[in-house]
């Protein structure tokens, strides 16, 4: 997992956290952005404490090895993407079947941005041994939350099956992200958009 690539100074500057951070911070950050464009297994700890600008024993002291900084750039990430995600869908209020038909759009908006490199989850558990299951426990981890949360408004919605069909509207989450990770074209969430709108079609049938 310590596989090292050049690192431009276009990358360089985009990895280089704020230098007021504290070196927790400025490793997380740096490891992010690294992690996320060029994969885990592509990205040495030499290359992410250059990045930092923090000796590489800090690394080791904080996080105890790559494999303990990785673990704590994904739950980070998780956590900011299903506070972000959660909220676009809720936030605006309406009913259930409102909440899920924000599903696309938001993607779309997430799509759209010129730092998307997909899902960390799903790349981390694609770049790793099969049989560890260490990334794959930390992707279901962050899915269950989303998929409680989508059960929960399937179930409001009026679904006999409100478990089954969160994980309808899952698929159609994961599917949707990889497509636009593989195409770079955020129109691929209206696919989504449209497949959001045949399931919730069910209830109406």
């Amino acid at each position: 997992m310590d596989g090292a690539i050049p690192l431009s100074a276009d990358a360089a500057s985009a990895a280089s956290p704020l230098p007021e951070a504290t070196p927790h911070d400025r490793l997380i950050e740096a490891a992010t952005e690294l992690f996320c464009r060029y994969g885990v297994n592509s990205v040495g700890v030499d290359l992410i404490v250059e990045a930092a600008g923090v000796a590489k024993t800090t690394l080791y002291r904080l996080f105890g090895s790559k494999e303990g900084l990785v673990e704590k750039v994904l739950e980070r990430e998780g956590q900011l993407w299903r506070s972000w995600f959660l909220s676009e869908i809720d936030g605006p209020g309406g009913t259930a079947a409102e909440r899920l038909q924000r599903i696309g759009p938001t993607l779309k908006s997430w799509f759209a941005r010129e730092n998307f490199y997909g899902c960390p989850f799903i790349n981390a558990v694609g770049e790793s041994d099969k049989n560890d299951n260490r990334m794959r426990d930390l992707a279901i981890a962050h899915k269950k939350v989303v998929l409680q949360r989508l059960s929960e408004l399937c179930a409001e919605a009026g679904f006999d099956e409100p478990g089954e069909t969160a994980h309808t509207f899952g698929l159609v989450i994961d599917g949707a992200i990889v497509a636009a990770l593989i195409t770079r074209q955020p129109s691929i969430a209206d696919n989504a958009t449209r497949a959001c709108s045949a399931i919730l079609s069910g209830l109406r049938g």
